[in-house]
């Protein structure tokens, strides 16, 4: 993955590994020296390899990671985390068991906006917060299963690429390069995409972590393709001083009443300076609401913060998201989006799609892995494999 490897320029690449070798031309001109293979499970053998990056469709995430972090490497996986929320689990427990540095991509953790959000909420500027809502405009899915299959391009490895997914036909331009985001099979859709860098940061500043109750909104389920747009509905319990909260999520088009009705809420739409636009997160507090983006944040109603003057800063900047993750790996302190953190996330958002497809809302026991009122939600919350991938 180029970006990943534009974030690591003071590192030795040992090895690299790409199921497309057409794809992978210009970057292995760029290194060389390195070992190359189309197949991970070949790669993590040899001794030179300190430390793995996972950037591959979903559906590799947990094999390659699990692999690697068994062979005694540090991780740095993209998000989400894993595929389905039982690999989740599993990923975070076995890099804690075997004490590995690692780091998931929500690489927006990082940035200074992110931390003064969070140090404005913890400051109790917008007072008790008890409602969230997350929103991104972009969409994966809603298309129909292809009934035709193309000839597989010269050096793509159509097997390998598949790994532990279902094997299907090639179909052109309907699951690679990165349509691959629409499909179950391989994705998680908009909210599989994009859930782990919007939710991160009301999952970081309010401290929520398991969801007790957990309802999704959406098209009829298709059995193959992920829905166009979808509304998820998060019941957090109270906890830690702090009362119960609610996160909503939408995308595809559909967004909070706040944002398209501002003036019900008491609202000047004026006042969110472009920020009802694109994507974003709203917290909604007993003294004041808060937008948020990846760059900036306003405070509503305007009027009742003009003389708003942020509290001194206490979360210390990132030396960067990469950096963090191999100054671990060096014997530094634990990357923020470790995989303890990282793990957590990635379930919370991932129920969103178990509640969807199993057609009703769910009641969810975080220890046991259940949806305690929903046994057929199993198919969706744990992972089948094709044999020769099982984990």
């Amino acid at each position: 993955n180029i970006d990943n490897l534009a974030e690591l320029p003071d590192v030795n690449i040992a090895a690299l590994c790409d199921v497309d070798e057409r794809r992978a031309g210009g970057v292995r001109q760029r290194f060389p020296k390195a070992r190359f293979a189309v197949d991970y499970r070949r790669l993590l053998d040899a001794g030179d390899i300190d430390a793995v990056l996972v950037a591959t469709p979903d559906h590799h995430h947990a094999p390659a990671t699990l692999l690697a972090l068994q062979a005694g490497k540090h991780v740095y996986c993209e998000k989400p985390l894993t595929h389905t929320v039982d690999e989740a689990r599993l990923v975070a427990a076995t890099a804690a068991r075997l004490k590995r540095a690692t780091q998931m991509g929500t690489q927006i953790h990082s940035r200074s906006n992110y931390r003064r959000v969070v140090e404005i909420i913890r400051g109790g500027v917008i007072g008790t917060v008890g409602e969230v809502h997350v929103w991104v405009d972009r969409q994966w899915g809603g298309q129909e299963t292809p009934r035709r299959k193309d000839p597989v391009p010269e050096g793509l490895h159509w097997d390998l690429w598949i790994g532990p997914a279902p094997l299907r036909d090639y179909v052109d331009k309907v699951y690679t390069p990165s349509e691959w985001r629409g499909w179950w099979d391989f994705g998680g859709g908009t909210l599989g995409d994009m859930g782990c860098h919007y939710m991160d940061l009301p999952f970081w500043a309010l401290g929520i972590r398991h969801p007790r109750r957990v309802a999704a909104e959406g098209p009829p389920v298709h059995p193959d393709s992920c829905p166009p747009w979808l509304i998820v509905s998060y019941e957090y319990p109270a906890a830690q001083g702090r009362p119960a909260i609610s996160l909503t999520w939408y995308h595809g088009g559909k967004r909070p009443r706040r944002l398209t009705d501002p003036a019900e809420f008491g609202l000047d739409k004026r006042d969110f300076h472009d920020m009802d636009r694109g994507d974003g997160v709203m917290f909604v507090g007993s003294k004041g609401v808060l937008l948020a983006n990846y760059d900036r944040y306003a405070l509503l109603p305007g009027a009742d913060f003009k003389d708003f003057k942020p509290p001194r800063p206490w979360i210390p900047p990132s030396p960067g998201h990469h950096r963090e993750w191999v100054d671990a790996c060096k014997g530094g302190p634990a990357a923020l989006c470790h995989f303890g953190y990282a793990g957590l996330l990635t379930e919370a958002v991932l129920l969103g799609n178990v509640a969807y497809r199993v057609g009703k809302p769910i009641e969810w026991d975080h220890e046991n892995l259940k949806a305690v009122n929903a046994p057929d939600a199993d198919r969706f919350i744990r992972h089948e494999y094709r044999k020769e991938w099982k984990l």
